[in-house]
């Protein structure tokens, strides 16, 4: 009885690993414009019939020039954004309307990095409330949980404890971008979303935003949705590559295939518009 018992949970376990955290299924996301008529305004279409599966642990590099849908991809993952047409799935469950509880839940699961960390955090809040704001907003823990949960995460981002009773404004920006990370690690989600994490950074800076973002995704098995318009960048980061354009995924495959073997003209422009944007000590 054991054994069976043992063997159901064991099949349990692995169907839950081969479920995607987040899967979009032929989405398409239109936007009405200023210009045009107001019964017949002109529209614009940010993401044209995209279908994606992110995997527990797994890093998808998302890279693209700007307007080209990447950003709105990243909206309708976390929830941000409303498909036009498509469906959306969290964990097998289809929450393309989304109810406040799915909206709390895919919270909970799915955390954002954004591109420039001065405006991301408060200016008037500690960092010490700062991470302590999304446990509070989701009822996680008692006060003790809270601060020794604090003190790990400051520890977790390579920042000295000292920090938590500074203001962003006190900080450099590269600072403030771990403490943006620490903030987006504190519910413990299965997935971040890091929307241009790096752009706003000097270049040695962002070396070393890569390599603790690529630190953090082993130690604690994160799956990542890595968003840039760099390729090399995202390269060095992912483990599956979507190259977007005009809205469309014209390019996926393992970063190996995709730099190897570009198959969209595109693609082969994006690699020779930028063929070494890294660091020369990243990765070391």
């Amino acid at each position: 009885m054991s054994e069976i018992v043992t063997n159901a949970a064991a099949v349990e376990a692995a169907s839950e690993e081969q479920t995607p955290i987040i899967f979009l299924d032929d989405v398409k996301v239109t936007f009405k414009t200023r210009t045009g008529s107001l019964l017949h305004p002109n529209k614009v279409q940010a993401v044209r019939g995209l279908t994606l599966k992110l995997m527990p642990g797994e890093t998808i590099g998302i890279v693209g020039e700007s307007g080209c849908g990447k950003s709105t991809t990243a909206n309708v993952m976390c929830g941000l954004q409303k498909p036009t047409e498509g469906r959306v799935f969290f964990k097998g469950k289809d929450v393309t309307n989304r109810t406040a509880a799915d909206r709390r839940t895919i919270g909970r699961v799915i955390s954002v990095v954004f591109q420039d960390p001065a405006t991301a955090l408060n200016a008037r809040m500690t960092v010490r409330d700062q991470l302590m704001d999304p446990m509070i907003v989701h009822k996680v823990g008692d006060e003790a949980y809270r601060n020794q949960r604090v003190r790990e995460l400051i520890d977790m981002v390579g920042l000295p404890e000292s920090v938590l009773d500074a203001l962003p404004g006190q900080m450099s920006g590269g600072q403030r971008q771990r403490v943006a990370i620490a903030r987006a690690l504190s519910l413990k989600p299965d997935a971040i979303i890091a929307d241009e994490p790096t752009s706003a950074l000097d270049v040695s800076v962002r070396a070393q935003i890569l390599n603790l973002l690529m630190d953090l995704k082993k130690e604690l098995n994160l799956a990542m949705v890595f968003i840039s318009h760099d390729i090399q960048t995202v390269r060095y980061i992912s483990d599956r590559i979507i190259v977007m354009n005009g809205g469309l995924a014209v390019e996926e495959g393992t970063a190996e295939e995709v730099f190897n073997n570009p198959k969209d003209e595109y693609t082969r422009l994006l690699l020779g518009a930028a063929p070494s944007l890294l660091h020369p000590d990243l990765g070391k």
